[in-house]
């Protein structure tokens, strides 16, 4: 009896046993399972991104959700005739800029606009097999001595800004312009290889515009500007308003009256490029804010514009490897 007993508790200890072996095995097959579909995922994921692009190809899921949450895909980049009627919102957002008092009517001056300038949508050649390099240059003086001119002249486009020169200036901020972007008060002469992309604060600024290439009669905003410029017809560009309003609140959060040329080139660049190397932004080493080509300092804070949400916002670019900043040391 006792032998029976004796046995049939060994055969019980046996079969717990077997079964919390089995439970092991189970638990260790769906860990294995798991684990196998997670890494699978993740190297179809990377795979996936990998092979949809060209450049600039770095995963950061962290930062793509952030840039996501900010980047409209469908945003009107430049104006031209089918895309430049305005919302109520935009329109009056947009008025407010400069505090324009003209009573030109919008829609006309478009229309006369577009019988003069490219009317067409810029840039819309987007390809996962395309990989357009795009360099943003700025006009701190953190370029000199930064000997990027090399660097800066082997991007596909080359974007500048308002006065910054080229001349005398080629080892640190290059030659080649292919785009400069300016507005009536900070207008220069361009050549024939440059295009001309106005950044509109005003109803007058479009105006300016179609008079720098007919009748040249209009050299007075809020302050003195040229009444004409070197410049190719058939290479001009209008940011839009609405393109302005957007980097304004989705990228800006509505901080500052509203976005510096600096950043909307930035912003403009992200749009038409695939990688975006920025250069000349911020302040030099030793904490000054000057421009390249002069001594006198500058308002880091930016004036109308919110300096330090935006020098924030292009770090935030920067770390999830979205653009490429260059401090200039």
């Amino acid at each position: 009896m006792w032998e029976r007993e004796n046995t049939f508790n060994t055969l019980n200890s046996n079969n717990k046993h077997k079964m919390r072996n089995k439970g092991t095995i189970q638990l260790l097959i769906v860990f294995v399972s798991v684990t196998c579909i997670v890494l699978f995922y993740q190297m179809s994921t990377r795979s996936f991104l990998k092979d949809s692009c060209v450049c600039n190809c770095i995963v950061d899921l962290e930062g793509r959700l952030w840039f996501s949450q900010r980047y409209k895909p469908s945003a009107n980049v430049t104006l031209n005739s089918k895309n430049s009627p305005l919302d109520f919102h935009t329109y009056w957002w947009w008025k407010r800029l400069q505090n324009e008092s003209t009573v030109a009517n919008y829609k006309k001056v478009v229309e006369v606009l577009f019988l003069l300038f490219p009317d067409k949508e810029h840039y819309s050649d987007s390809s996962p097999s395309r990989c357009r390099t795009c360099a943003v240059v700025g006009n701190s003086g953190n370029l000199n001595a930064s000997r990027y001119g090399a660097l800066i002249d082997s991007q596909d486009f080359v974007i500048r800004m308002n006065e910054g020169p080229t001349e005398g200036f080629e080892q640190d901020v290059g030659s080649k312009t292919t785009h400069r972007v300016i507005y009536p008060e900070s207008a220069v002469d361009m050549d024939e290889t440059t295009h001309i992309i106005l950044l509109p604060f005003k109803i007058l600024d479009l105006q300016w515009l179609i008079s720098v290439f007919t009748s040249k009669h209009i050299d007075l905003t809020y302050m003195y500007v040229k009444p004409s410029i070197k410049a190719d017809r058939n290479k001009v560009m209008i940011i839009h308003p609405a393109f302005m309003k957007y980097v304004y609140e989705s990228w800006l959060q509505s901080h500052g009256a509203y976005p510096s040329t600096g950043f909307i080139s930035v912003i403009f660049a992200l749009h038409i490029c695939d990688e975006v190397s920025v250069f000349g932004f911020g302040p030099t080493q030793d904490g000054a804010w000057h421009h390249y080509f002069e001594d006198l300092s500058t308002d880091s804070n930016g004036g109308p514009h919110d300096g330090d949400f935006e020098g924030t916002v292009l770090s935030k670019l920067h770390n999830t490897h979205t653009i490429t900043m260059y401090k200039g040391w």
